[in-house]
């Protein structure tokens, strides 16, 4: 954020009359408390002064930003203060009545970006000049608010019901291209000229010669009233589906229908109302925690703040053509490094190949990648069989099967070939990176990249280094996961590293729980319902039984007492079930349909209750789904106990990140910390007693119990750096 002295707003009146208003809040203009008061005295002098005819509005940075929305740090200082009135009181007295409703026309001058309260602000101009490519939003929902300065009113009425629903509700932007199309934009014109022709358009709405719009005042968008209340009918029906435990959604809805039914100024004033209720609600607090996490987490002591510079890295080899390497060669690709892709036979290499066009393909399809990308794409591919290409990459990035010796000797020759600054990684997802680089003397160019399936749409990525791991090759692999749009997470050398380890007795609990007796569909529904993607065995079948199989006996060694040891993948096997991959596993998989529960799973199931000799319990929904995450959340409390995160939030967005935790909750460790430790520990030492060591609660979690202190917070002894230990 930027100095104090440089968040202002500065007025300057030119010889025709025009006072240009400027917003300065480098990066993205954020709308800072300093800025809001700016405003409305800069506002107040231009309405007073004699020379001023007219008002245009606009943004300074060197990327021509208007402004990127609300200061996001408010939230956070309201959150920790619970004092609302910390927040700004801008709408009505600000927005609409010195702007809207002043006696001088106003003209929005936009580029970059106008998002949330930058765009609200400029709907209450009387107009809006843009350059062609500006994003135009309104993204409040995603942290868990709906807009607060007339955005839910103004809306609807520049674009219609209908676009302004959607672009509310799913946060979604668009260009000021389409909006002119839409209604939202007056003109479009290139940077250089923006200034001067809104100059010249406010003083042609101030001489009557270009009409003066308050758009609080339309109703011609806003259709019957029968056709508002389909429209909002059916809104209402989505958000059911989309947004089940969100407010904001139903909220927001509420709010566009108070303006419909009695008038914008109505809605305004419900509008402030509702918003101010929001900024205090569970959902605000863990979405705009998720928020700073995620943005924290390329904050590594010792590796961001010694003054290294990342170095390029421009060619990338990946051995190993299979489901994660295509993808991760897809995800390189369309960020433009050039890819080697290594595979053992034409055969195997043709197939990764046809994987990375499909690949791409896909991304055409979801619009997420332009056609001409995808050729652009394909011509930085280039196939191998040896590793004679390897001689001038940057980094290699071995992702072939789970299998120590493979993994060693690929390792030993790959040092050999590869330049002396080549970074060494592997996509492991369990395998302890000494033992993978144990055969080499580069343990310092030795890093875990852990991509998440599929790994060219998967936003995380786990950067796993060993005590040996240089600095230098953590931050070439920060700014490389940037490069290609994901979410680095670094963290420390052990079973599983983060992810992994921390959600191992998530499908873990799932088995108890059916050992005794619990109906695994009612456990998928439980747990999708509390918001995660899917259920335990639903996810299970769409990952495959062979990465269960692969990871059990090293969870049995590394986990000791704590594991549960299941075989009903096993029965499963044996039973011809092998999930989403044969159509057949705990559901049903029909070409083009939904998964449908299998009930002739059931005697497989019984077959796993006798031979786990488990007696069949009652249990209510609430002791399902404690029982599946309290013992996730116990891991956790040594995974932060060992050091193996930097700190707990890495831990939160790690877990919306890579196991779709519901981001609204804010984060595993978040909502454990809602819960409280004491009852999370009281819980677990009670089905310690009756169900064995799996549920026995951590030294971290039973300290942080009796202490009071949140999960959450550092410990005294905490070290800035991970370390290497299970």
């Amino acid at each position: 954020m930027a100095a104090a002295s440089m968040i202002r707003v500065t007025m300057e009146v030119g010889d025709d009359g025009v006072a240009l208003i400027t917003i300065c809040n480098p990066p993205v203009n954020a709308l800072h408390p300093n800025i809001f008061d700016g405003l409305k005295e800069k506002y107040g002098e231009a309405l007073r002064r004699d020379d001023v005819k007219a008002i245009v509005l606009t943004g300074r940075g060197a990327q021509g930003t208007f402004c990127g929305g609300f200061d996001i740090n408010m939230f956070s200082r309201i959150h920790k203060t619970g004092d609302i009135s910390l927040l700004p009181d801008v709408s009505v007295e600000l927005v609409s009545k010195l702007m809207e409703e002043g006696k001088k026309p106003s003209v929005a001058a936009i580029q970059g970006l106008a998002l949330g309260g930058g765009l609200e602000l400029t709907m209450a101009c009387h107009a809006r000049i843009s350059t062609p490519e500006a994003q135009l939003g309104l993204p409040e929902l995603t942290l868990g608010v709906i807009p607060g300065s007339g955005g839910t009113q103004r809306l609807p009425r520049l674009v219609g019901l209908p676009k302004a629903i959607e672009m509310m509700l799913q946060s979604k932007f668009i260009t000021a291209k389409e909006g002119k199309e839409r209604g939202l934009i007056d003109a479009l014109c290139s940077p250089d000229e923006l200034v001067k022709i809104s100059r010249l358009w406010a003083l042609e709405i101030a001489s009557c010669r270009k009409p003066w719009i308050r758009s609080l005042g339309r109703t011609d968008r806003l259709g019957s009233l029968s056709e508002a209340r389909a429209a909002l009918s059916m809104a209402r029906q989505q958000a059911k589906k989309i947004a089940p435990n969100m407010p904001q959604h139903q909220a927001c809805l509420d709010v566009i229908e108070e303006g419909i039914l009695f008038g914008g100024h109505a809605g305004i004033l419900k509008e402030d109302k509702v918003f101010r209720e929001l900024v205090l609600s569970p959902t605000s607090r863990a979405l705009v925690h998720a928020f700073f996490a995620q943005r924290s987490t390329t904050k590594v002591p010792g590796v961001t703040d010694v003054q290294l510079k990342p170095r390029q890295i421009r060619k990338v080899a990946v051995i190993g053509g299979g489901l994660m390497g295509s993808g991760i060669a897809t995800a390189l690709l369309v960020s433009n490094i050039s890819v080697v892709l290594k595979e053992v036979n034409p055969q195997f290499l043709q197939r990764g190949q046809k994987m990375i066009a499909a690949n791409l393909e896909g991304l055409v399809k979801r619009g997420s990648l332009p056609k001409d990308k995808m050729n652009k794409a394909m011509s930085l591919l280039k196939g191998a069989l040896d590793y004679s290409d390897f001689k001038d990459v940057d980094m290699v990035i071995e992702a072939v099967i789970e299998k120590i010796p493979l993994k060693q000797t690929i390792f030993a020759d790959i040092e050999k070939v590869c330049p002396p600054h080549c970074i060494l990684a592997t996509n492991t997802s369990t395998i302890d990176l000494n033992i993978v680089g144990e055969k080499t003397n580069s343990q310092d160019r030795i890093i875990g990249a852990h991509f998440f399936s599929p790994a060219h749409i998967m936003p995380l990525l786990e950067i796993v280094r060993t005590e040996k791991t240089s600095p230098q090759a953590i931050l070439d692999l920060i700014t490389v996961g940037k490069i290609i749009k994901k979410v680095p997470v670094v963290v420390g050398n052990c079973t599983g590293f983060a992810v992994n380890r921390t959600f191992f007795p998530y499908t873990q609990a799932s088995h108890l729980l059916v050992s005794l007796g619990i109906d695994v569909f009612r456990i998928d529904r439980v747990i999708s319902n509390f918001g995660m993607p899917m259920g335990p065995f639903l996810l299970q079948d769409v990952a495959g039984y062979g990465v269960a199989l692969a990871v059990k006996d090293i969870y049995a060694a590394a986990f000791g007492e704590r594991n549960f040891s299941s075989d009903l993948v096993d029965l499963m096997v044996q039973d011809g079930r092998q999930g989403k991959s044969n159509g057949k596993g705990y559901y049903i998989y029909e070409k083009g349909g939904k998964p449908k529960p299998d009930h002739s799973v059931q005697h497989v199931i019984e077959e796993f209750r006798k031979r786990a000799g488990g007696k069949p319990v009652t249990l209510s929904d609430q002791d399902i789904l404690e029982m599946i995450f309290f013992p996730v959340v116990n891991e956790a409390c040594r995974v932060m106990d060992e050091n193996v995160v930097i700190r707990a939030s890495d831990l939160d967005i790690a877990s919306v990140l890579g196991m779709g935790f519901p981001k609204y909750r804010g984060g595993l460790i978040f909502w454990a910390d809602t819960v409280g430790a004491p009852y999370i520990h009281s819980k677990l030492n009670k089905w310690a007693e009756v169900y064995g060591a799996f549920f026995k609660p951590s030294l971290y979690l039973e300290q942080r119990a009796k202490s009071g202190l949140p999960l959450s917070a550092p410990s005294t002894s905490q070290q800035a750096s991970t370390r290497s230990r299970m």
